[in-house]
């Protein structure tokens, strides 16, 4: 699994810009080469569309949204209550939501997503 990880993060790192753009149908979201290959590889349609709904109902407070996965390590999970925690900004250190997962399969343990005109990225692609 360690390897598994390993992999995904050193593939994420060499995603600049974008090819192609491609839309999750259910909520119309577009998405970059990154965020597809990090979907496949990882198993996280759930995590994509999850951040994508909640990244749209915040368009109104910001135009830019910053997505950060966290996950906490056991002595923290056990103090919180809950496994790990996506927190949304608006990419100047002003908190939008927070969103806690009692439990998750996401192998990483944190993760940078962008929200900007309906499209969701990685840092990398912005």
């Amino acid at each position: 699994m360690k390897a598994k990880i390993n992999d995904i993060r050193e593939h994420l790192a060499h995603f600049k810009g974008t090819e192609r753009f491609y839309t999750f149908p259910l909520c119309k979201t577009r998405f970059t080469d990154g965020i597809k290959y990090l979907t496949e590889a990882a198993n996280c349609y759930w995590l994509v569309t999850d951040t994508s709904i909640m990244a749209k109902s915040l368009k109104d407070r910001s135009e830019f949204v910053t997505i950060d996965f966290k996950r906490f390590q056991k002595e923290e999970q056990t103090y919180r209550g809950y496994e790990a925690e996506i927190t949304y900004g608006d990419g100047n250190n002003t908190i939008l939501i927070r969103q806690q997962y009692h439990i998750t399969d996401f192998p990483l343990d944190d993760l940078r997503m962008f929200f900007v005109n309906d499209t969701l990225m990685l840092p990398g692609e912005y």
